[in-house]
């Protein structure tokens, strides 16, 4: 059995609830035992068959590593013979499965409030992925991207916390609410009725991330019961939470990379503008902890093709494009010189 700290039961000791680097807090994926029993299958058997202790779902705050998550939805997609068993996952939880974030945006003044507030305090219970938001020719998209390394099933996900958030929009704007679209860094599945029955809206696959789309008018629609008074106390605890936190400073950069690269702007300068320093700053604090923005803005974009190349059937022109290479041969050539073979040849080796 994998044996890993964070993925042990809360009761078991007070530090295994802190979410650790490349780890994330277990409530947005609370439903994979429950999805599993509907299925006729034996929860205790699929967890621990990929090392992760059943006990590990009974308290939402607990904390699983990304590794061992991604095991976990593989083990379960194979189990249920369910290519779509992360949006079933997804579509359990609802807008509290995020604890303290969930509540700081229930209570919101507005919905663009509440999502921004969903990026900012997201990496306080999830250390492997970010969210992002982009508002762009009067659309927005909100997405989500794992940028831990070595993870599998990021499809899955993917899919997962694609459906969760659409149930938080659901939950902050009214019934009214519907995505204009759906994007999904994944392949098509053989069944699309299960995304269009839930989402309620197009569903693109094959796509480069993995968001959902909606008109940015939705972003002044005010939450319904909101509380300012209990915002600013539960505002100021997460606030708290963060300074606590002490994230190393490459992982930062490399959190908000992911981020930037997916949505086009990955470059020192944009880097820098997030962070609220110079480029010279940020290279100078890269430079103290031993790290390069050029090596760390390479290995994110490898990172990501990987995602692209093994999850969707993207041409690989447009993966390139999506990376910001002006040519698909130079994508091919980075792609070679970090993994030694062509970007075609090491998705014809992945199943």
């Amino acid at each position: 059995m994998v044996q890993s700290a964070a993925c042990f039961p809360a009761r078991s000791h007070p530090d295994l609830r802190l979410v650790v680097d490349g780890s994330a807090r277990v409530g947005p994926i609370g439903a994979i035992p429950q999805v599993l029993r509907d299925m006729g299958l034996d929860p205790a058997g699929v967890a621990a068959a990929t090392g992760v202790e059943l006990s590990l779902f009974d308290d939402p705050d607990n904390a699983i590593p990304f590794v061992l998550m991604g095991r976990l939805f593989r083990e379960c997609v194979a189990r249920s013979a369910c290519p779509h068993f992360g949006l079933l996952v997804g579509e359990r939880s609802s807008v509290s499965s995020l604890g303290i974030v969930s509540r700081l945006m229930q209570h919101s003044p507005d919905v663009g409030t509440a999502l921004s507030n969903l990026v900012l305090y997201l990496q306080r219970q999830d250390r492997g992925a970010v969210p992002t938001l982009m508002v762009q020719y009067e659309l927005v998209l909100l997405g989500y991207t794992v940028y831990q390394q070595g993870v599998i099933a990021t499809d899955q996900i993917h899919d997962g916390t694609i459906a969760i958030g659409c149930n938080i929009l659901r939950a902050l704007c009214g019934p009214r609410f519907r995505p204009l679209a759906v994007l999904l860094r994944r392949t098509a599945p053989a069944d699309r009725e299960p995304y269009q029955r839930f989402f309620n809206a197009p569903v693109r696959v094959d796509a480069d991330q993995s968001a959902l789309v909606f008109p940015a008018t939705w972003l002044d629609h005010p939450v319904s019961g909101a509380d300012a008074g209990l915002y600013r106390s539960l505002r100021a605890e997460a606030e708290t939470s963060m300074e606590r936190m002490e994230v190393d400073f490459v992982i930062q950069v490399r959190r908000v990379l992911h981020g930037l690269v997916i949505t086009g702007r990955g470059s020192v300068e944009q880097t820098a503008f997030v962070f609220g320093v110079h480029r010279r700053t940020l290279n100078r604090r890269l430079s103290a902890r031993g790290a390069n923005f050029k090596v760390l803005l390479r290995e994110v974009r490898f990172e990501i093709a990987q995602q692209l190349l093994r999850d969707t059937r993207m041409p690989i022109v447009d993966i390139a494009e999506a990376l910001g290479y002006a040519a698909a041969s130079a994508f091919t050539r980075a792609f070679q010189c970090w993994s030694g073979q062509s970007p075609a040849v090491w998705r014809a080796a992945r199943p």
